[in-house]
Order: C-alpha cells, then sequence, then structure tokens
C-alpha cells in the first residue's frame, strides 16, 4: 500500500474513531490494556452535522469536533407568569359571597385605579395571597374567567352573590380565602361547575331586599315623620298594590339614567314585589321590600322603591306609574343606596340541566342559608340601622321630595302594536346592578 493509501486510511481512522490516543491504537490492534492502568471507557464518537452550523469545534490546523452541549429546557418558575412549580388542578368553580357594602365604590373592581375601593379589590387580593390564583391573574382578571352575578352599586350589600372563575383547588381552600378577608366580607360557599360556565350569563333571575325605616311611608299631611311612626295595616296593603304594578314587562328608561324610551334593553321583566310585615329594631320600625326579577339596571330599584314612597307620602299622584313606563321623561326619585340587598340569585335553567347529571351539584345554596341569615343579622343589618341613626340618609332625602316635579304628563304614548320582548331579550345588556 502506497504512502497516500495509508494517509487516506490514517484518516478515514481519524473520522471514524475520533483523537488518536495509544489506548484507541492498541484497541483497534486487539491489544490488552497496558499494565498498571485502568483503562476508562472511551469517548464515544461525536455525531457530525452536514451543515456546519455553529456547535462544532475547530482546534488549530486539524479538525477536531468537539461535541457541543445543548442548553437544558428552561422549567417556569413560580415568578413567571404566576405558575407554581407543582402542578394543581385549576378547575371552573363558584364562590357564594356575603358582604357589607359600606365604604365601598360597588362590587365591580376598577382595574388601574386606587382612588375607589371595589369588594373585588379585596376579593382579588385574598385569591392571590392564599394560593388559589397566580398574582397577574389577579392584574388581569379575564385570564381567571371571572364574572359576577350582579354589578352592585355603591353601598349595596349582598347575602347571596356569586362569582364564577377558574382556581387552583388547594386544600382548605374556603379557610384559606376568608383568612386573608375581613370580617365584613365572607366567602359562604363553593362549588364545582361546569368549564364553560358563566354566572352573569346563566343567572335566571335576582332576588334584592330593600330595607327602610316605616316612616318613609308616614303621609306628608297626616303622620307623624319620625320614628313614633307605626305603619297600619291599611297602608301596608296600599304599598303592596302599588308595588304589585311593577310586575311583568315594562319600559324602565325612566328608572335608570342614559337609557333611551325606545331602547329595546330598557324592557325588564319583574317576577314578584312586594314588603313584608314591618318589625322594630332598637326603638325604630323597619320594613322590608322583596323584589325579584330577571335583570336590572343601575339604580332601577331604588328608583322603584322612590316612587312608590313618593306616591304613598302623598306627593305624587297614582297615575304617575303608568306615566313612567310611556316614553315621555318622568321625573323619579331615588331612595338611598343604604338599604339595599342582594338577597339572592337563581340558576334554574341550569340546575335542570346540569344539577342531576352526577357531575355537578345545583346551585340552590340551601346548606348555606343558615350562614348567610347569620352574616345579614351579624354585619348587614346593624350596619343599615347604625347608619340610618347616625347619618339619617332616609330622613335626608325624604326632605327631598317636595323638589321633584310629578305633574309631567307624557308627550308620546307607547307606539300601538310596539313589540314587547320576551322575559329573555335585553336582560343582559349591560351587566346588572341595582
Amino acid at each position: 500500500m502506497g504512502l497516500p493509501s495509508l494517509r487516506a486510511a490514517a484518516g478515514a481512522l481519524r473520522r471514524a474513531c475520533g483523537p488518536w490516543t495509544p489506548r484507541v491504537g492498541r484497541r483497534l490492534l486487539g491489544l490488552p490494556p497496558m499494565a498498571g492502568k485502568a483503562e476508562a471507557p472511551a469517548p464515544p464518537a461525536p455525531r457530525q452535522e452536514r451543515d456546519g452550523k455553529a456547535g462544532s469545534g475547530w482546534h488549530g490546523g486539524g479538525r477536531v469536533w468537539e461535541d457541543a452541549e445543548q442548553p437544558a429546557k428552561k422549567l417556569k418558575s413560580s415568578g413567571e407568569d404566576g405558575e407554581q412549580p407543582r402542578k394543581l388542578p385549576k378547575r371552573k368553580i363558584v364562590l357564594l359571597m356575603a358582604y357589607s357594602g359600606k365604604g365601598y365604590h360597588g362590587m365591580q373592581r376598577n382595574v388601574g385605579s386606587s382612588q375607589f375601593k371595589t369588594i373585588e379589590d379585596d376579593l382579588v387580593s385574598a385569591l392571590v395571597r392564599s394560593g388559589c390564583i397566580p398574582e397577574n391573574h389577579g392584574e388581569d382578571m379575564r385570564k381567571m374567567s371571572f364574572q359576577r352575578c350582579a354589578r352592585t352599586d355603591k353601598g349595596v350589600s349582598a347575602a347571596g352573590q356569586v362569582v364564577s372563575l377558574k382556581v387552583w383547588l388547594i386544600d382548605d381552600i374556603l379557610e384559606k380565602i376568608n383568612s386573608h378577608l375581613p370580617s365584613h366580607i365572607r366567602i359562604l360557599g363553593l362549588k364545582r361547575v361546569t368549564g364553560g360556565f358563566n354566572s352573569k350569563n346563566r343567572c335566571d333571575a335576582r332576588t334584592y331586599v330593600y330595607m327602610l325605616p316605616t316612616f318613609a311611608f308616614a303621609h306628608k299631611d297626616r303622620d307623624a315623620q319620625d320614628e313614633t311612626y307605626r305603619l297600619s295595616a291599611d297602608t301596608l296593603r296600599q304599598v303592596n298594590r302599588l308595588l304589585a304594578c311593577y310586575k311583568g314587562t315594562h319600559n324602565f328608561h325612566n328608572f335608570t339614567s342614559q337609557k333611551g324610551p325606545r331602547e329595546p334593553s330598557a324592557q325588564r321583566y319583574v317576577l314578584d314585589m312586594f314588603c313584608e310585615e314591618p318589625f322594630e329594631r332598637d326603638g325604630m320600625e323597619f320594613a322590608v321590600i322583596k323584589v325579584k326579577g330577571q335583570s336590572f339596571m343601575t339604580h332601577q330599584i331604588r328608583k322603584m322603591v322612590g316612587l312608590v314612597v313618593a306616591i304613598v307620602k302623598g306627593y305624587a299622584p297614582e297615575d304617575v306609574l303608568e306615566r313612567s313606563w310611556g316614553e315621555a321623561k318622568v321625573d323619579v326619585p331615588k331612595a338611598p343606596g343604604l338599604g339595599l340587598v342582594l338577597e339572592r340569585v337563581h340558576f334554574e335553567t341550569y340546575n335542570r340541566r346540569f344539577g342531576g347529571d352526577g357531575l355537578h351539584e345545583p346551585l340552590d345554596w340551601a346548606r348555606e342559608e343558615a350562614e348567610a341569615a347569620a352574616f345579614k343579622e351579624q354585619h348587614i343589618y346593624p350596619t343599615i340601622i347604625g347608619t340610618e341613626r347616625q347619618e339619617r340618609s332616609m330622613a335626608q332625602w325624604l326632605s327631598t321630595l317636595p323638589t321633584h316635579d310629578f305633574s309631567a304628563t307624557a308627550h308620546a304614548a307607547a307606539r300601538p302594536g310596539a313589540k314587547v320582548p320576551s322575559p329573555q331579550e335585553g336582560s343582559e345588556e349591560d351587566g346588572v346592578s341595582d
């Protein structure tokens, strides 16, 4: 074999076996290892990349391949995207909430604004601190598919608010969330729901109560206008007769703001409205008005109560109710927000479809009713009574009723033959408030 052939063979050996060492030579010749030295296993032959991209090494003038180490795949830590290093199931749930709304600017969070504190500000903070959600989900609530049943207004309380969201199902989840909440905000219950559940869209109806001192119904010319007044049976019957007029579908454009008389979403469906028997608390008589409807616009319930109070006290004629549902603008007074409480939200349609499928519980909260009632007695009713005594919000509002003009007549009746939407139409266009 000539010299060129030997050199070609040697090059082929180098390419096949890697750098030449005595240990490699003895192995190729079939000789035993050198005495007195433990032979380490030969390094594996490196892979050759045809395209010669970065990752190969060149030493001097000879081509010596170096295996380039591939960087290990980076794993997400707890600081990235708020993800936890452990894997916990993230599930769609609903939380039953109760809260006293005094001192809060409503339920809905205003992200980026710290000027007005809301119930959801405290709730989201507790969810993050308890480890139920990543921190970035608190900054962008859409990431946890958050939705509330009702967007309660400033000062409005709740004993049965329901929110839906996705969380990590940590151990003792309710106890941990409540440990980071003030005593006037409580999570009363938790239930698993379907993955696409939305508490606002799945809600069939809402029930509110409005608690007020009965002297609000004292006639301006005949009765005492203070705490000594007691509601008579005849006046209670008059109140309930007027409240019953609200039942059914009506055009409530005069009971909210920025809503035209011909907008379909101004049509709202009220299932029931009545006043319960009065009761005494701390020497003052109170009554509770209950109203159940498919949905309510901002200030709608407070204006419904305010107009009936104005009629019973003798400031407004009874026919103002009919006129308020026409196209003309009617001056409807708005009762204070202090006494308004979201009592319950209803999911009849969801319960019929999923409540008995063996996988999901019906959303009826029967087991939590006692705790909700106790919360009202401990945090909501005392706040309403105490604030009324100290700030006299109802008495001050009643003093403004003479300034309202209830004599305006309708400029145009509702269009003959106009389509009245079914209870399902236009019910959730702007969210739900009081």
